[in-house]
């Protein structure tokens, strides 16, 4: 409950406050698990395909609506989300440093991921 101030009284008014959820979905991209909705960027491992490709993916595993979820098994027949590639990335750099104690053995190696941004441009469910 939030409260309002009444400025004709001074006096505090209490009133309810309807919070509208939009619609979310659980979808598998390439191996990965994400919880997405409309209008929302995020990071993909790369995906083949130009910047400003629309993109498809059918495997929808859980459809969030309010109260009503539904859950496939495995996935959702006729569900999918459409993503627009925005720009491929590269991760931040991770170090692999390998050493074996008193042999004067000692690796050091980078590895820098390659991600898509994409924009979430519907929920076809």
């Amino acid at each position: 409950m939030a409260i309002k101030e009444d400025t004709d009284s001074g006096s505090p008014k209490a009133y309810n406050v309807k919070v509208i959820h939009s619609m979310y979905v659980i979808v598998d991209i390439q191996g990965q698990q994400f919880k997405v909705q409309k209008d929302q960027k995020l990071f993909v491992h790369r995906i083949d395909a130009n910047e400003g490709d629309v993109v498809e993916f059918e495997k929808v595993l859980l459809i969030g609506n309010d109260d009503d979820i539904t859950i496939g098994s495995p996935i959702i027949d006729g569900a999918k989300v459409v993503l627009e590639v925005l720009s491929h990335v590269k991760g931040d750099k991770v170090l692999v440093f390998k050493k074996k104690r008193r042999k004067g053995y000692s690796k050091l190696n980078g590895h820098r991921q390659q991600f898509s941004q994409v924009l979430v441009k519907d929920i076809i469910s």
